[in-house]
């Protein structure tokens, strides 16, 4: 609380409030732009490989194309399991935990 008195901030993120809400619009950009990019890649790539009629490219295709899927739920997911952890340790923990996750609960607004 004494950084915040200090730097004559009144919000919680100390006056960052600007910077925290673009990282945090830019996560949730990433977190729906990369998971649909390599998916449209997969279905192109299967797509060349169909077009191609080798069924040995075919099959490698369709292989990238279940990796990229699987990329896509973990970038998607990865975000949400982390925030959901630290509100978890925030929690539970003692002490002032609780300014880091106010300052980001107000970067979502």
């Amino acid at each position: 609380m004494s950084s915040l008195i200090l730097f004559g901030a009144t919000d919680a993120c100390g006056g960052l409030l600007p910077l925290v809400k673009v990282i945090y619009a830019f996560i949730k950009v990433l977190m729906i732009l990369i998971p649909i990019a390599l998916i449209i890649f997969g279905i192109i790539d299967l797509g060349k490989a169909v077009i191609s009629s080798d069924d040995k490219e075919v099959k490698a295709a369709t292989s990238r194309l279940v990796k990229r899927f699987i990329y896509a739920a973990v970038v998607f997911f990865v975000p949400i399991l982390v925030a959901a952890v630290m509100n978890i340790v925030a929690a539970g923990g003692e002490g002032n935990t609780t300014g880091w996750e106010a300052c980001w609960n107000a970067a979502k607004q």
